[in-house]
């Protein structure tokens, strides 16, 4: 912060140089919105957490017993094509 005069304060902020990594980045997104693209941001749970462990585990066992998740499954098994599946 800097002093100017009796009560008025500035907060200067130095913008460092971009480094080679910081300009090729830039340009790989310039070079996709001049292909028409937009970035886009996404939020997704995180699957490591405890707490997704946890609703996973819930929602898998209110299933356990509920006939159309039997029938679900297997009508999955049926159609799914695996060929070529290791």
């Amino acid at each position: 912060m800097k002093h100017l005069g009796s009560s008025i304060m500035f907060h200067v902020t130095e913008i460092p140089m971009p480094s080679a990594v910081t300009a090729r980045v830039r340009k790989h997104r310039d070079q996709l919105r001049a292909e028409g693209l937009k970035p886009v941001q996404l939020w997704i749970p995180d699957t490591r957490s405890e707490t997704f462990r946890r609703k996973c585990e819930q929602e898998s066992l209110s299933l356990a017993h509920d006939p159309l998740e039997a029938d679900t499954l297997a009508w999955i098994a049926e159609v799914a094509d695996t060929d070529g599946w290791v």
